[in-house]
C-alpha cells in the first residue's frame, strides 16, 4: 500500500514537472514571439526610414541638375535666378508634402512663371551685392576717418546675406511684390532668430561637407542650401502665421 501511494506521488510530481515544464516552454515561446514580432517592426520603421532618405537625396541630386541645366540654358545671365526660384518652389512642395507630381514639369512650369519677377530680383540683388563688395574692399584699404566705416559696412553687408536666406523662400511661398518680399525677408531674420541661427549654422556644415567630399558638388551644392533654407524659412513662416492668428 506504501509503494502504491508512493508511486503515485512520483508520478504526480513527474506529471506536474511536466505541465510546468509545457507551460514555461509555451510562455517563453509566446515572449519570444513577441519580442521577434517587435525587432521587426523596429526594423521595418528603420528601412522605411532609410529609404524616405534615399528617396530625398535622389531627388535633391535630380534638381540640382535640373537647375544647372535651366541656368546654362539660359547663359546663366537669363537663367541663373528663375531656375533658382523653380528650384526653391519644387523643394517648397516636396517639404509641403505635395510629392505627386513631376519634378521635370513643375520645375519648368515654375521657371516659366517667375521668369519675369526673379529676373528684377536677380538686378536689384546682383547691384546691392555688387556695391556692398566695393565698399568693403576699398575701406578695408581706406585710412583716416573713412576707415571707421569698415565695420559697419560690413555688418550691413552681413545683414544683406541673411535677408538673401529668407527672399527666394518668401516668392514662392507668398504671392507679393519684389518690394513686399524683400521687407519681408528683412523683418523674418530680424525676428525670428532662432530659423536664421539654423540657417547659418546649416550653410557652414553643408559648406564643410561639400569641401571634404567634392564629389558631392555637382549633385547637393545648390540643392541642399536650397532645402535647408526652404526648411527653416517655413518654421519662420509658421510662427509668423501662427502670432498673426492670436493678436487677430
Amino acid at each position: 500500500m506504501i509503494s502504491l501511494n508512493a508511486s503515485g506521488i512520483a508520478t504526480a510530481i513527474l506529471t506536474g514537472s511536466l505541465k510546468n515544464r509545457w507551460a514555461f516552454h509555451r510562455a517563453s515561446s509566446a515572449s519570444s514571439g513577441n519580442r521577434s514580432v517587435k525587432e521587426g517592426i523596429k526594423m521595418n520603421q528603420v528601412m522605411s526610414g532609410m529609404y524616405r532618405i534615399a528617396e530625398w537625396l535622389m531627388k535633391l541630386a535630380y534638381l540640382n541638375l535640373l537647375w544647372l541645366l535651366f541656368t546654362l540654358a539660359g547663359a546663366v545671365v537669363f537663367g541663373l535666378f528663375p531656375a533658382t526660384t523653380a528650384l526653391f518652389g519644387v523643394i517648397r512642395k516636396l517639404i509641403m508634402g505635395n510629392e505627386e507630381y513631376s519634378l521635370t514639369k513643375t520645375f519648368w512650369l515654375l521657371f516659366k512663371k517667375e521668369f519675369g519677377r526673379s529676373s528684377r530680383l536677380g538686378i536689384i540683388v546682383l547691384v546691392i551685392g555688387y556695391l556692398l563688395y566695393f565698399d568693403v574692399r576699398f575701406l578695408r584699404e581706406a585710412e583716416g576717418l573713412l576707415s571707421f566705416l569698415y565695420y559697419p559696412v560690413l555688418v550691413v553687408s552681413f545683414g544683406f546675406i541673411l535677408t538673401l536666406f529668407y527672399v527666394f523662400p518668401i516668392l514662392v511661398h507668398y504671392e507679393a511684390s519684389i518690394r513686399q518680399s524683400v521687407k519681408n525677408a528683412f523683418w523674418l531674420m530680424i525676428l525670428h532668430p532662432v530659423s536664421t541661427i539654423l540657417m547659418m549654422s546649416g550653410m557652414m556644415t553643408l559648406f564643410f561637407l561639400l569641401v571634404s567630399v567634392p564629389g558631392l558638388i555637382p549633385f547637393f551644392s545648390v540643392s541642399g542650401p536650397a532645402f535647408l533654407l526652404t526648411w527653416a524659412a517655413l518654421l519662420a513662416f509658421a510662427k509668423a502665421e501662427d502670432k498673426q492668428k492670436i493678436s487677430a
